[in-house]
């Protein structure tokens, strides 16, 4: 009998044993990632190849769901659901929190960046400089910024004259003050109701990147590029990650992932560049002209626009903000790094 319990109280052990040791191999740690951007993306497919990465460095300890097209949170609505803990991981476009993070948006004024990559080295060096404290209920991972957004027209313009009362799309925000600066009568809509609008005439031009003619086929419906490098734009979008779910982490992964984030800060701007080049060669196929400004029209285009960045400086000073000393070190870090 004795001989009996005590098999059985060993078997016992030695379930106890297997299961604990099986649960701690299955323990990974499971994140799911919202992004707004459709699935066949090639920035969308970035951020699914980062979330890969991290999988992969982590060992098998991290899996990370990743579901495009806003299907788990709407564009607006991820940074709130990643704070809330709604999702572990989002990405958006910081278009869509207006008045949240009053010093990244300087970001949003047209400084004149020619490229993703460097409008995206940017925008991180910015962040890590003026803005974390804006965004201490999250944990960011990194931003990535598109290419400039220029103006495209369905005339040809070659100077402020021929802007001037224009109907042009652009999106809410610092777009608005800078058309409205240049003489053209904003009109705020979606992209993708952009296409109708040019087709039927609503609209003279929009202003976007490169990409965009080839991702919604604008370059069917828009003939010029006038190419006004000078105050080009561009938006900035974010990849974070809940604080509390980041906390949890163990060093060591937390470790792992911060130096996946700092390669990223380097590549994450390049499928923008690349979209751009595909929107570009969609413009020249269909045998839409390109012609940029001239150096002296570039130049007055920047005069107009400087009230813009004045306004900028007077609200953020008012909130007792640095605005004055971070457009400065924005100026100064682009004629330094674009060449």
């Amino acid at each position: 009998m004795r001989k009996s319990l005590s098999a059985i109280f060993a078997s016992m052990i030695f379930v106890m044993f297997l299961l604990t040791a099986a649960g701690a191999q299955e323990k990974v740690i499971k994140m799911d990632f919202s992004s707004f951007l459709p699935p066949t993306d090639k920035v969308s497919i970035a951020f699914e190849t980062w979330a890969k990465e991290v999988e992969k460095k982590s060992g098998g300890k991290i899996k990370i769901n990743f579901y495009a097209g806003a299907t788990l949170t709407p564009g607006a609505q991820t940074y709130d659901s990643v704070v809330r803990g709604v999702v572990d991981l989002g990405s958006s476009s910081l278009a869509y929190t207006r008045g949240r993070f009053p010093m990244i948006e300087l970001l949003d004024l047209p400084l004149g960046v020619r490229t993703a990559k460097l409008a995206t080295r940017l925008s991180n060096e910015y962040y890590k400089r003026y803005a974390t404290k804006e965004f201490s209920d999250s944990k960011i991972m990194f931003f990535s910024s598109h290419g400039p957004g220029l103006l495209f027209t369905r005339k040809p313009v070659k100077s402020l004259e021929d802007l001037k009362g224009m109907k042009v799309k652009c999106a809410a925000g610092a777009t608005v003050d800078m058309l409205s600066a240049l003489g053209a009568a904003p009109v705020p809509m979606s992209m993708g109701d952009t296409y109708d609008g040019l087709q039927r005439g609503m609209l003279d031009g929009m202003l976007g990147p490169y990409a965009v003619l080839s991702t919604y086929r604008l370059g069917e419906v828009v003939k010029y590029a006038p190419e006004n490098y000078s105050t080009a734009y561009f938006n900035t979008f974010f990849v974070a990650m809940n604080k509390d779910k980041w906390n949890a982490l163990p060093k060591d992964l937390q470790k792992a992932i911060e130096e996946i984030n700092e390669q990223w800060v380097n590549k994450a701007g390049d499928p923008w560049d690349e979209e751009d080049g595909n929107g570009k060669r969609f413009m020249k196929e269909r045998g839409n002209t390109i012609a940029p400004l001239s150096k002296q029209e570039n130049a007055r285009w920047v005069t107009q626009v400087k009230p813009q960045f004045d306004k900028f400086i007077k609200d953020k000073a008012a909130k007792g903000l640095p605005a004055a000393e971070a457009l400065k070190w924005c100026q100064d870090w682009i004629q330094k790094n674009q060449k």
